[in-house]
């Protein structure tokens, strides 16, 4: 006899808006990648719902209109259980969502957060995404006790509820002074451990999430890194050592940057992206078959500078070569011509071609031009080394001449 057994997922709603800095499709492509963190996170997007506003409402985030047709779109399909906005809101806004929609409400902070919390293998990481959580909770503490009896504030006026309140804000303030403390102790254990992996050349690969970073690390470190067609499948940082035409250094595959990244996670992360800081030559990976790559690569960009890593030597790689598509236009076609029409070949001659000898196209997943990279990276790795031991450079010279 086979027993069943169902996997119980949480339908949910997607809300985003249409502002003056942020256009209709902009609005849609964040929904699209709203979509794709909740899948990660288990949830089945039902519904989207957008609306143009000027700002969103402090009360409410969307108007009260548009609120109302979400409530009664939650009323007419009782398994929809979760609502997820595309923007971070504050308490007061969740907690007059909450109560209005009768279901739970998360904004795109806590879902990144609830992503980390899954993915986090290691002890490291754990501390770091509850560090990032418990900071995320703080302001928000008055949500978790609605079910106990709260009066006016004042003399005599304190209820239980609030009593309650003050409690665990001292518990969730020593927690996290405890956690900071915990990440205080690893980050000089870490800087100890990559003091100690002497002078070799550091390359840290970079880039926005599911992008193929983790798939290049085994490629070129031979190695079996979990790699997944998930946002943020890689938390820990992993360090290798590759030796390329007999010149070894230490590639480390690092957290994949994204839209709107949680600053608490910034900050819990500083240890993680401390390998970025530190290496020597960055490779930027870049997936050429999504349709906004440019922004992605602008987004790693404005990361990279946050945490004063923008100044580093970059070598750009344009990942999914064999997933690029386009759709070819006809000849009575007169519309004009959009990034959906332009070819690979089209796209090299856009502004990467003032890249030459500084990026390559390559396709990870299916072992596409790897030799080219190796050979951009090893020449690359070469000129560190040589500035950092220049006797070794006959070395070099009779190699390359072999």
């Amino acid at each position: 006899m086979q027993i069943q057994t169902e996997i119980y997922c949480e339908k949910t709603i997607l809300i985003g808006l249409i502002t003056p800095e942020q256009d209709e499709q902009r609005a849609k492509e964040y929904i699209e990648e709203l979509a794709f963190l909740s899948e990660t996170a288990g949830a089945l997007p039902v519904k989207k719902f957008y609306q143009r506003l000027p700002y969103p409402n402090p009360r409410t985030f969307v108007g009260e209109g548009k609120l109302l047709q979400i409530k009664q779109f939650i009323e007419d399909n009782e398994d929809v259980n979760m609502a997820i906005f595309d923007d971070e809101l504050s308490p007061r806004q969740l907690k007059i969502l909450e109560e209005t929609l009768k279901i739970k409400v998360l904004d795109r902070t806590n879902l990144i957060l609830d992503i980390f919390a899954k993915r986090a293998q290691t002890s490291y990481a754990k501390t770091q995404v509850e560090l990032a959580q418990c900071q995320y909770m703080l302001p928000r503490l008055t949500r978790l006790w609605t079910h106990l009896e709260r009066q006016r504030g004042g003399i005599g006026m304190r209820g239980p509820g609030e009593a309650q309140i003050e409690t665990d804000r001292r518990i969730l303030l020593k927690k996290i002074s405890l956690l900071k403390e915990n990440l205080r102790d690893i980050d000089n254990q870490m800087a100890t451990q990559r003091k100690n992996r002497g002078k070799m050349v550091r390359v840290a690969l970079v880039g926005y999430t599911n992008v193929g970073k983790s798939t290049l690390m085994n490629l070129l470190s031979k190695s079996e890194i979990f790699a997944e067609n998930k946002l943020f499948a890689t938390l820990d940082t992993t360090v290798r050592k590759v030796i390329l035409n007999n010149l070894p250094f230490l590639l480390s595959d690092t957290v994949g940057f994204i839209r709107k990244l949680p600053h608490h996670l910034i900050e819990s992360f500083k240890s993680t992206l401390d390998e970025v800081r530190e290496a020597d030559l960055l490779v930027n990976v870049v997936d050429i078959s999504h349709p906004n790559f440019e922004e992605q690569y602008e987004i790693v960009n404005q990361t990279l500078k946050e945490i004063n890593g923008e100044e580093k030597p970059v070598i750009l790689v344009f990942n999914k070569i064999d997933a690029f598509s386009f759709i070819e236009k006809e000849e009575d076609d007169l519309t004009p011509i959009s990034k959906e029409n332009l070819t690979l070949e089209d796209v090299k001659h856009t502004w990467i071609a003032n890249l030459a000898g500084n990026c390559t196209f390559i396709s990870a997943k299916q072992k596409s031009n790897i030799d080219e990279l190796k050979d951009i990276l090893y020449q690359r790795i070469k000129e560190i080394h040589i500035q950092r031991y220049p006797y070794n450079d006959f070395l070099f010279q009779n190699y390359d001449n072999t």
